[in-house]
């Protein structure tokens, strides 16, 4: 199993990054999917998770209304839209699959431990 990720780099406080999470030899579908972020000395954060289906998501507070996690179920793709950027975005950004019989709903997991696999990470530098 390989989750991919990429989209990260450097942008300036108000901008826009799109990060993308591409999975090989899992069945997608199967999956939900999750972005976390990490900064250097701390634990690993959750940021969002999204249904199977796509069409259930879950934010933590300190992003709603400006990250949108999305998926394309056909390219098994997972994507996280972040806009309106602050410095304490900055962060190693992850994405991650946990295996879970809900399909339609969301179950909210937020321990890094719950997820079954993990892309390698991509970086996020918010300049103020």
């Amino acid at each position: 199993v390989q989750l991919q990720a990429s989209g990260g780099g450097l942008v300036q406080a108000g901008g826009s990054l799109r990060l993308s999470c591409t999975a090989s030899g899992l069945t997608f579908s199967r999956y939900q999917m999750g972005w976390f972020r990490q900064t250097p000395g701390k634990e690993r954060e959750f940021v969002a998770a999204i249904s199977r289906s796509g069409g259930s998501t879950y934010y933590v507070d300190s992003v709603k209304g400006r990250f949108t996690i999305s998926r394309d179920n056909a390219k098994n793709t997972v994507y996280l839209q972040m806009n309106s950027l602050k410095p304490e975005d900055t962060a190693v950004y992850y994405c991650a699959a946990d295996q879970i019989a809900s399909v339609f709903q969301v179950v909210v997991k937020m321990g890094a431990d719950q997820y079954d696999y993990w892309g390698q990470g991509t970086q996020v530098t918010v300049s103020s």
